[in-house]
């Protein structure tokens, strides 16, 4: 792979108003009388906010890009401290756990992050450095400018494996010449604690030190601990900005993860009865083992597990434990330099990041251990030509690089391992540029490219036990692989100002995500990459005196070659096969629909939102197969095709060719509605009383790409309130309770291998609690 100093450009997105209580201050330079416009306009009505999404400062209401953002205010408020909620707040958002990783789907666009090689379709930044492997998101979730969710793919001033969009988290950045602090203390049921400190110093008039931490420690929502969340993080920013002409901003954060981790319970379905939902009672409950142990000793076992024409036993497929654990470590160092070129800006931002994994997760209903050590490098140049010209210009380029030294061992007893040592190497580099020409005061025209390269290096060993061999034989020689790929992207459109307060645009714009391996021995260990071209039409407008904001889009997707992760049958030498992730390309996919966002401030004191999305997605063409080590006929929604032998003479393992051609998309709801209402009371000159409360409706969704009617999320609606006592003084007190009517919704959903029964991850039950902040 070519190495090359490239610029390059991550976006740091657009953001979009949640709130009309506060404006968010753009990292970039403004004009004082555009500044005070704004503030006369949020006397009157919502308050304006300047967005960068196209690398220059405009009001999000003049940005011709999809993007939802919540500010940090909103965050603390909706005591949102991770991904998995956002989906309340961004209706085309859906965040799955998935063990020690976290999988996004924007729109019906993502990856079922399984092992070690899985990468997300949907970019995740934080301080605008993409990060490859977003482990722990969680870490990152406290003293937050905002955080932004860009719909579509961003293909030209984003990059790599933004098929879907991308998702920026912004910490704060430190203030020159101030001295100030903020903090935020919770207590709620299931013992949840969290407690958010921040300092800002200033170090004379030049430098600038904030330093923020916080700490995090609650029980799990299902028996057993599973679905707790425990963890420290701190983060220290320093600003050097010697001159209005150029600053450099250092970030260094760290993270430490443990409690036990994401858990699993078993989902209703034909084959036998399972605790209730309500009851949230884990896999490893004893109530679960018992049902699980019923029901696979009615099962028919091969010889050596169950004897000769014998049943399952209780030795011969593993049970889920109380054992599992989180133990990872997450380090980040970054540099933001900016600088007045007289002609432009110039900004690079090198970054360095490190994680290390170690963990013990039974999501899938048996063991999965990991131990996982990764690090990644990045550097990003672009050069932004100044405002006020006739054609605007950003050109730039960027370099990313990750080494992965991993060990996944999965166990399901003596019927199965699985155990492999993958050794990862990638380098991506990619050059990009855009262009906006004023046709005229009111039209404007865009173009934009991107070139990117990128190759991928193995050297990984696997061993397969269980029927009829040993249960962990020793792995396997080493086998290697190598794939390049390269893919030029690009966007066109055009913007016309239809009024004062009006934009429409519409724009075609293209995404790539390159290929990869997943655990088998070569030949057909990989798989292609993918493509999404997007057609989109939308308008954003303001009426009434800046009172009434409407916005609109309508989108269509042409997905080719969607890749899909599935549990199926792994060659592991030796002509035998065992289970393991497969990851195959869909063929073809499209996905089409509209979003209304409407925002509502008729007085000071009162804020009405409403955003609404339908969403129509389908697999044009999706075959897979799925692998029985048993030859008993595997579940799925799909059709059939027939099956045939894995191993031919050895044992009685089969493949079952299925067809899902013309299946929904997976977590891609035909109906997705958030609505929301705030109302401020004025007590006395100090005091007021804010009283709020959100409602969150989606309609039916399958999770898993094997179409079982029991990993199905029937439509739900969920809601919270809130109820804040605050004082210009700089403090406030908030008593919260989400999830009010103690919905049990699925996040995730997958079957045990072999029994062939579903298993899945809930959202978090109802909780309430009380929330102090304050601030000098």
């Amino acid at each position: 792979m070519k190495r090359a100093l490239l610029a390059g450009a991550t976006a740091i997105l657009a953001l979009g108003g949640q709130t009309a209580h506060a404006q968010e201050a753009s990292t970039a330079p403004q004009e004082d009388s555009s500044q005070a416009g704004e503030q006369a306009e949020a006397e009157t009505g919502l308050a304006d906010i300047i967005v960068t999404a196209q690398r220059r400062s405009e009001s999000l209401q003049r940005a011709a890009v999809a993007v939802s953002a919540v500010t940090g205010d909103d965050l603390a408020r909706s005591g949102i401290t991770e991904t998995a909620n956002l989906g309340k707040l961004v209706p085309s958002l859906v965040v799955q756990p998935t063990g020690g990783t976290t999988s996004f789907f924007l729109r019906g666009v993502g990856t079922n992050s399984q092992n070690s090689f899985s990468e997300n379709a949907v970019a995740y930044n934080f301080n605008g450095v993409y990060v490859g492997r977003p482990t722990a998101p969680a870490g990152a979730f406290y003293d937050l400018q905002r955080v932004e969710v860009v719909k579509g793919p961003q293909g030209t001033l984003y990059g790599r494996n933004a098929t879907g969009g991308a998702i920026n988290v912004l910490p704060k950045a430190p203030i020159l010449g101030e001295f100030s602090g903020e903090g935020l203390f919770e207590y709620g049921n299931y013992d949840s604690k969290k407690g958010f400190l921040a300092l800002n110093v200033p170090i004379g008039n030049v430098v600038a030190l904030r330093v923020a931490a916080q700490v995090v420690d609650r029980d799990g929502y299902i028996s057993d601990g599973y679905d707790d969340d425990k963890g420290e993080a701190v983060r220290a920013s320093l600003l050097i900005e010697p001159s209005a002409m150029w600053s450099a901003t250092l970030v260094a954060d760290y993270y430490r993860q443990h409690g036990k981790g994401a858990g699993a319970v078993l989902l209703p379905n034909a084959s036998f009865a399972v605790p209730p939902l309500e009851d949230r009672v884990s896999v490893s409950d004893p109530r679960a083992r018992a049902a699980i142990s019923s029901y696979a000793a009615t099962l028919f076992a091969p010889p050596f597990c169950g004897g000769l024409g014998g049943f399952i036993t209780s030795g011969c497929v593993a049970q889920a434990g109380t054992d599992g654990f989180l133990d990872n470590e997450f380090f980040g160092v970054s540099a933001t330099v900016v600088g007045d070129t007289g002609f432009g800006t110039l900004t690079v931002i090198p970054a360095w990041r490190r994680s290390d994994v170690k963990f013990r997760t039974y999501l899938p209903g048996f063991a999965g251990d990991f131990s996982d050590l990764a690090e990644q490098s990045s550097i990003e140049v672009r050069l932004a030509s100044n405002e006020g010209q006739r054609l605007r210009y950003v050109i730039g380029g960027f370099y990313f690089g990750e080494n992965q030294a991993t060990e996944n061992f999965f166990r399901q007893g003596t019927i199965s391992t699985t155990r492999f040592t993958p050794r990862l190497n990638t380098e991506s580099v990619a050059a990009f540029g855009q262009l906006t020409f004023d046709v005229t005061s009111a039209l404007r025209l865009v173009a934009g490219g991107r070139y990117t390269g990128e190759d991928k290096r193995q050297f990984t060993s696997t061993a397969s036990g269980g029927l009829p061999r040993p249960v962990e034989p020793p792995l396997s020689a080493p086998f290697t692989g190598n794939l390049s790929f390269e893919k030029f992207t690009w966007k066109a459109g055009v913007e016309l100002d239809a009024g004062p307060a009006s934009l429409v645009y519409a724009n075609v714009a293209t995404g790539f995500k390159s290929g990869g391996f997943f655990v088998a021995q070569p030949p057909n260990n990989t798989f292609d990459p993918e493509t999404l071209t997007a057609y989109t039409v939308g308008a954003k407008n303001r009426f009434f005196g800046n009172k009434l904001q409407l916005n609109v889009e309508a989108f269509y997707w042409d997905y080719r070659d969607q890749q899909i992760t599935h549990i199926g049958g792994v060659p592991t030498g030796n002509g035998l096969f065992g289970q393991g992730s497969v990851t195959v390309n869909a063929g073809k996919s499209r996905i089409y629909g509209a979003e209304f966002e409407a925002r509502f401030a008729p007085s000071r004191s009162d804020l009405f939102n409403l955003n609404v999305q339908y969403l129509n997605g389908k697999y044009d063409s999706l075959q897979t197969s799925n692998f029985s080590p048993t030859g008993a006929p595997v579940t799925t929604g799909c059709r059939t095709l027939g099956s045939r032998a894995a191993n031919p003479g050895v044992n009685a393992a089969r493949f079952f060719d299925i067809d899902c051609s013309g299946k929904p998309t997976v977590n891609s709801p035909n109906w997705a509605l958030n609505l929301g209402y705030e109302r401020t009371f004025e007590l006395t000159g100090d005091l007021s009383l804010i009283a709020g409360a959100r409602g969150n409706i989606e309609s039916s969704r399958f999770l898993d790409a094997n179409y079982r009617e029991d990993q199905k999320q029937d439509g739900f609606a969920m809601a919270d309130a809130f109820l804040t006592l605050e004082s210009r003084g700089g403090w406030n007190l908030t008593g919260f309770i989400n999830n009010i009517t103690d919905e049990e919704v699925l996040a995730r959903a997958g079957t045990r291998p072999i029994l062939d029964f579903p298993v899945g991850t809930l959202r978090p039950p109802r909780t309430y609690g009380v929330r102090v902040g304050f601030n000098f």
